[in-house]
């Protein structure tokens, strides 16, 4: 039987949560006759785009492509390539793709995959004027289901993406060795944040609420992993209060997860958020959650179970939530019950999803 042919696009192979489920899902497939080509317009680093083809996945990537034609080139490749499925991961790349893909021949059914609670007005419009355009909406979490974005006038389906529990199991083996690599003590309460520094994630808010969780608790050692225009402004902030001892800025942490599976706990300030990426590499590692109550974290943390939440934008709340974790009894108990999520994340059930998905509606395209 002949394999589904799908191009995956998506605006950007960075290393951020949509980009990185999509890498992960596609690493865990497991039909050998379908083929997937991954279609994107840039990539600054060549981590993920190198993960993608060392496992023979073709990657076309336009970042050498002249900004203002990358998205007629995109046009001509995703042409080129004659998929069967089409799956947008990018509001504005899927705005235009939609409507010239219905003019082609043969013409490829048109899924998308929505990551996020919120995109910018205009973008947001385009997608809407052309999303019923789609055959299939898939929502990676059922409050982007929710969401404005997640409605493109039919009921979204909702499937939970993943990472590869096995491996952040392993990873939380090493812990010891992972947390000597990065110079912290071993009395050390490691407190991880991974987070690209953009202002969504809220990295002021960390650091207030750091600053009052190291004045109450000594042990604290906060340990932040991203990159963004945000960087040197925290980096400031955090002199500025005096906290260089306690709260570090990594930078950009290649395959990050082995940093979280370190942690005691990871910590998320997020303002808004789709279904971070993080919060699933954490609970498939055994590693609890304190995160402000946004998108797609509360269908993943249940509050006082696996992690614990808090009210976006207070750093009383954020730092109360950490400093109660931090207890030797609510840690254990905490860690517990992230070990006992990390079946909701596994990456393997997402693939399987997906695959069915794409053989379903090639089957319905062909009637």
């Amino acid at each position: 039987m002949r394999g589904v042919h799908v191009c995956e696009v998506i605006k950007t192979l960075d290393v951020g949560g949509a980009e990185v489920l999509l890498v992960e899902r596609l690493l865990a497939t497991s039909r050998p006759a379908n083929r997937y080509t991954v279609v994107c317009l840039s990539a600054s680093t060549g981590e993920l785009t190198g993960r993608l083809r060392s496992v023979g996945i073709e990657v076309v990537d336009l970042t050498a492509c002249p900004r203002p034609l990358r998205l007629a080139r995109l046009l001509r490749e995703v042409r080129r390539l004659r998929p069967d499925v089409v799956n947008l991961h990018s509001p504005l790349p899927g705005a235009l793709l939609r409507p010239v893909s219905r003019l082609w021949r043969p013409r490829p059914v048109l899924v998308s995959t929505v990551h996020n609670v919120r995109y910018r007005p205009p973008t947001m419009l385009l997608d809407r004027l052309t999303g019923w355009l789609d055959s299939r909406t898939v929502a990676v979490s059922p409050q982007v289901a929710r969401a404005r974005t997640g409605r493109r006038g039919r009921a979204p389906d909702t499937c939970v993406h993943g990472v590869r529990v096995a491996e952040q199991r392993h990873r939380a083996t090493l812990a010891a060795g992972t947390r000597r690599e990065w110079g912290v003590p071993d009395d050390a309460f490691l407190i991880v944040n991974v987070a690209n520094f953009r202002p969504q994630k809220n990295h002021g808010l960390l650091v207030d609420a750091a600053a009052r969780v190291v004045a109450a608790d000594s042990r604290a050692v906060f340990l932040l992993a991203g990159s963004g225009p945000e960087l040197e402004p925290t980096s400031r902030r955090i002199a500025g209060l005096g906290l260089d001892d306690a709260v570090r800025i990594a930078g950009h942490v290649p395959d990050a997860g082995r940093l979280i599976a370190a942690a005691d706990l990871l910590v998320l300030s997020s303002s808004w958020e789709g279904l971070p990426v993080v919060v699933m590499e954490a609970l498939a590692a055994g590693v609890p959650v304190v995160s402000t109550a946004v998108g797609g974290v509360p269908d993943l943390v249940e509050n006082g179970r696996n992690g614990i939440l808090t009210p976006p934008g207070s750093a009383d709340a954020l730092a109360g939530g950490i400093l109660r974790a931090m207890r030797p009894a609510t840690l254990a108990r905490l860690r517990a019950g992230a070990g006992e999520s990390a079946d909701l994340v596994d990456i393997g059930r997402a693939a399987e999803w997906f695959e069915a998905l794409y053989a379903e509606a090639c089957a319905g395209n062909s009637r």
